[in-house]
């Protein structure tokens, strides 16, 4: 018999503060929201 699958429910994130990093290369921009601490959202 097949499990079930079991899946993570995703958390929301309530942050007051935060630091936004932009990468920007000739074909690419990656935009990335981090915290305080660094952790990406």
């Amino acid at each position: 018999m097949a499990r079930p699958k079991t899946t993570k429910k995703k958390e929301k994130k309530n942050v007051l503060q935060g630091v936004v990093h932009i990468q920007s290369t000739f074909n690419n921009t990656i935009v990335t929201s981090t915290d305080m601490q660094g952790n990406a959202i």
